[in-house]
């Protein structure tokens, strides 16, 4: 009988793929007209298969709601559809860091770029965000899917070595290293991260290194550390506007202890280059995303990155509004008219999102450039970070 069952279930699959076996589609008089339009004058089952519908050029036919509306959930519009994380290089990255015991925010934040960061891209350049001192947080940020606890496992004595081990077996010219927050340790961890970078600068002088740090409680003196540790980009994420900020990150969190740590960075050491980023999407107006800019730049932060917010769990913020590429890339304008050396602006930027492009760009040129681009890091910003 079960047999049976497995032969209907196989003929059924194959008559599937024939206009004939499909009866002829009836809509229900109670949908409204609109609605009726759009099921007659929708993708039939081929186009679905096919993949057409992830095609930008539809993208503004978009008919979904895009602002939530009070107890309803936001469906995902098509320019936040990803591809499966799969590849060579996937598979490669991810069995390397599990041998040394490694982790990512590419994985513990459940990135949506991981398939294409960690499959590489044009060129193949896999890139992958570490992230140091564990999978455990101490902090519970109400956006955040890594893991929280009040006192996670000790540090990993070893994790600077086998940091440094990986990423110069991987090749790469250009590193992000981030961490979760430990407030369970004196200096919040701050040794730890900068051991991680002067063993990488000892074993490749000319890497290029962005530690993406926490606050520390806004203890300075874990700044200093981390900003004579050799790096090359300071970033710390200011997350959302000032007026969502008790709604949105932790309470130990604040908007203005994080524009003190990037303004104190940058006095310690002037040649730093200074990152933050921003999630679009968590109730903000223009106004707030304009004056919060604003702020930014008159704090001497160099770089800034915009992202659409995207609900990792249903025990997380739901997403109240999915922002267009088309008003991400008047963010882009406004930084760019504001005077941030690079303002990366897009439904899925991150803060990390395609370093590999500019790692690609970086192998390619010539000897002469690359020296320039060495040298002169805000060439190097405007020219190949983030390109997309």
């Amino acid at each position: 009988m079960r047999l049976n069952g497995l032969r209907r279930a196989t003929e059924l699959l194959r008559l599937s793929g024939s206009a004939e076996f499909c009866p002829p589609y009836r809509t229900s008089s109670s949908l409204p007209d609109e609605r009726k339009d759009l099921l007659h004058n929708g993708p039939d089952l081929q186009e679905f298969l096919s993949g057409t519908l992830t095609d930008k050029t539809l993208w503004a036919e978009y008919k979904g709601n895009l602002k939530r509306q009070k107890g309803e959930r936001l469906r995902l519009p098509p320019w936040l559809k990803t591809e499966i994380p799969i590849g060579k290089n996937y598979n490669k990255l991810k069995n390397s860091l599990r041998n040394l015991n490694l982790h990512t925010v590419c994985e513990e934040a459940k990135c949506p770029n991981i398939g294409e960061c960690w499959g590489g891209g044009e060129y193949g350049t896999a890139t992958a965000t570490i992230m140091l001192m564990g999978d455990t947080c101490t902090r519970g940020c109400r956006f955040c899917s890594v893991k929280t606890a009040r006192n996670p496992p000790p540090l990993d004595p070893e994790e600077p070595n086998n940091t440094a081990k990986a990423i110069i077996d991987w090749g790469l010219d250009y590193v992000v290293l981030t961490s979760v927050d430990r407030d369970d340790i004196p200096d919040g961890g701050a040794e730890h991260i900068a051991k991680t970078v002067t063993l990488l600068k000892e074993r490749n002088p000319v890497i290029l290194i962005e530690c993406l740090t926490p606050d520390f409680r806004g203890d300075l003196k874990a700044v200093d550390t981390i900003a004579k540790s050799g790096l090359d980009v300071y970033a710390h994420n200011v997350e959302t506007v000032p007026a969502l900020q008790r709604h949105v990150r932790d309470p130990r969190a604040n908007f203005d202890q994080s524009v003190t740590v990037l303004k104190h960075a940058k006095n310690t050491q002037p040649d730093l280059i200074t990152k933050t980023s921003i999630m679009l999407g968590l109730g903000e107006t223009d106004d707030q995303v304009y004056s919060t800019m604003t702020a930014l730049r008159e704090a001497d932060v160099d770089c800034l990155t915009l992202g659409q917010y995207m609900q990792p769990t249903k025990r997380h913020l739901k997403v109240e509004e999915y922002i267009t590429p088309e008003k991400f890339k008047y963010w882009e304008t406004v930084g760019n008219e504001l005077g941030f050396l690079y303002t990366a602006s897009g439904p899925l930027v991150r803060s990390s999102y395609k370093a590999g492009t500019a790692y690609a760009l970086f192998l390619n040129v010539t000897t002469d450039l690359r020296s320039l681009i060495l040298n002169t890091k805000q060439t190097y910003f405007n020219s190949v970070y983030f390109v997309q």
